[in-house]
């Protein structure tokens, strides 16, 4: 049995698509199903055996964990507006912690979901290297929750048999659409362009990039499944992996793709980021892959022009 905490969630619900995909159909899921019936559409064409409600799983685990055979842990708090550092210290520092413990004392694999947030600025570059995760600075209470789990889980001498810390970077496509503000520039350049007719991008408040010229490591959510699934069927040495494509590209680049994906000319305008995220803001990741490579992924990454026409016109047109 499979285990996938998050699994109602965006690459939670994904991975279940996969792994169903893939002719695994004894999953168990693990999420916070009652507070957000808006979720429920991700999972609905989803095949599995059962759910728990994630404080109810970790019982379950200590009494059927010789069941269990793998357990990917995507569920966590996202928000990277969220200021309540207790928030996050209980679901992804302590949550987390019990889960990799449970995992350890009962030999189980886990695959649990960092992200690209534990860089901060990029000061210290973005190199998946264990050695610098405890300078990181990251720049929101998230960012340092889950560069704080990184650093707990490298300290520990009793480990899962094998176990991997995935720093995704930014994430897009289909099963995001109960995000809200966190969901990617691509579904929101899609409703405002329906609303509006036009896409409005954060205005640059750094003297030297340009308006629209901020820029990510942007990777569609297909290629994040695959490499999870590599991870179950050829084992990578243990340790903190990148997500990415390894290449920048910048907002107007995703809004334009967008606008063409919808036979559009792109008609952009540019505000002022908002205050409460304008200090920690994130104007450059370009995730370092040279680690996955290594490891054994050689399936090329999708190219963004051709994951925005992918993610736009077989889901978002068809919603």
């Amino acid at each position: 049995m499979i285990v996938i905490t998050g699994a109602a969630g965006f690459i939670g619900s994904c991975l279940v698509g996969k792994l169903n995909e893939r002719g695994h159909r004894n999953l168990l899921l693990v999420d916070d199903f009652m507070s957000r019936p808006d979720k429920a559409p991700n999972l609905a064409d989803k095949s599995y055996i059962a759910k728990y409600h994630r404080w109810q799983f970790l019982d379950w685990m200590e009494r059927f964990h010789e069941d269990i055979t793998f357990v990917f842990h995507m569920g966590a708090r996202t928000d990277t507006t969220e200021k309540d550092w207790a928030i996050f210290e209980e679901l992804n520092l302590n949550y987390s912690k019990r889960l990799w413990e449970l995992c350890a004392k009962h030999y189980i694999p886990l695959v649990y979901a960092s992200s690209a947030a534990t860089y901060g600025g990029g000061e210290l570059g973005y190199d998946d290297r264990h050695d610098i995760v405890g300078q990181l600075k990251p720049l929101n209470p998230y960012g340092v929750s889950k560069n704080e789990f990184d650093k707990w889980a490298l300290e520990q001498e009793i480990q899962p048999p094998f176990w991997a810390g995935l720093k995704f970077f930014n994430v897009y496509g289909p099963n995001e659409y109960h995000k809200g503000r966190m969901a990617s520039v691509v579904l929101h350049t899609v409703r405002q362009i329906r609303e509006t007719g036009m896409m409005k991008l954060f205005r640059s408040h750094r003297p030297d990039i340009a308006d629209g010229h901020q820029s990510r490591d942007f990777i569609y959510v297909n290629d994040v499944v695959d490499i999870c699934y590599f991870l179950v069927a050829q084992q990578a040495p243990n340790g903190l992996y990148n997500i990415g494509t390894g290449e920048a590209r910048t907002f107007l680049d995703l809004a334009s793709a967008t606008f063409h994906a919808m036979d559009l000319e792109p008609k952009i305008e540019f505000v002022d980021t908002p205050e409460d995220i304008r200090d920690t803001y994130q104007y450059f990741t370009q995730a370092n892959m040279q680690k996955l490579r290594s490891a054994g992924y050689t399936k090329p990454f999708w190219s963004l022009e051709k994951g925005v026409e992918d993610y736009v016109r077989e889901y978002l047109l068809k919603k």
